[in-house]
């Protein structure tokens, strides 16, 4: 069963985590693509340019089927996975953590590493607030002006979110539609079609 809401945070946070003189400063932030993601580990990568490691983890997707756990240099699985087992924890998407290691002289072995993994990305996660998101799914509309009073009842009955519009011989319009309301939307359009109302609808 597709996935109609999903688990995410609303604005970036920030932790840190000390173990053996080995600091780990982590962040955390909401995401929507791996564009989103790239960019943000390359800034945090020039502004803490002297440190030793830059591991990170991310999770995308309502269904959360797009994922990935990063240990830049540190011994395989004892970083990227334990934040990545951390967002999984609380059921997040659409998050990437990023935690920032200075190393401090002493060696913490595999298990160790994976503890200050774990908590420096549960430090970040504790400072951000959580939040339910809509699933949303976004067409484009183009319907003749006498079809207008329809259109815009559908706007007002299935909450859809209005954007960009444009009127020419036609009347166009970007509308996005909540997952839950995507079904009931696309059969009232076709009623409306089978009606007589000639209405072009693209899912974009």
């Amino acid at each position: 069963m597709p996935a109609f809401s999903f688990r995410t945070i609303q604005n970036p946070a920030e932790g840190i985590y000390k173990e053996k003189g080995s600091k780990f400063l982590a962040f955390a932030f909401p995401v929507g693509s791996e564009g989103d993601i790239k960019a943000r580990v390359e800034s945090l990568k020039k502004e803490y340019f002297d440190a030793r490691h830059h591991c990170f983890a991310w999770v995308l997707g309502p269904e959360k089927d797009r994922f990935r756990a990063f240990d830049d240099g540190e011994p395989n699985h004892s970083a990227g996975d334990p934040i990545l087992g951390q967002i999984k924890s609380k059921d997040l998407t659409n998050v990437l953590i990023v935690v920032v290691r200075y190393f401090g002289g002493v060696k913490l072995g595999v298990g160790g590493l994976i503890s200050a993994y774990r908590e420096a990305a549960i430090a970040a996660l504790n400072h951000a607030a959580i939040v339910e998101r809509e699933v949303m799914e976004a067409y484009t509309l183009s319907y003749d002006f006498n079809a207008t009073p329809q259109i815009m009842k559908l706007v007002k009955e299935l909450d859809l979110i209005v954007g960009e519009q444009g009127f020419d011989e036609r009347a166009i319009m970007k509308i996005q539609v909540s997952a839950r309301n995507s079904e009931s939307f696309s059969a009232q359009i076709k009623l409306l079609q089978d009606l007589g109302s000639r209405i072009t609808l693209v899912e974009d």
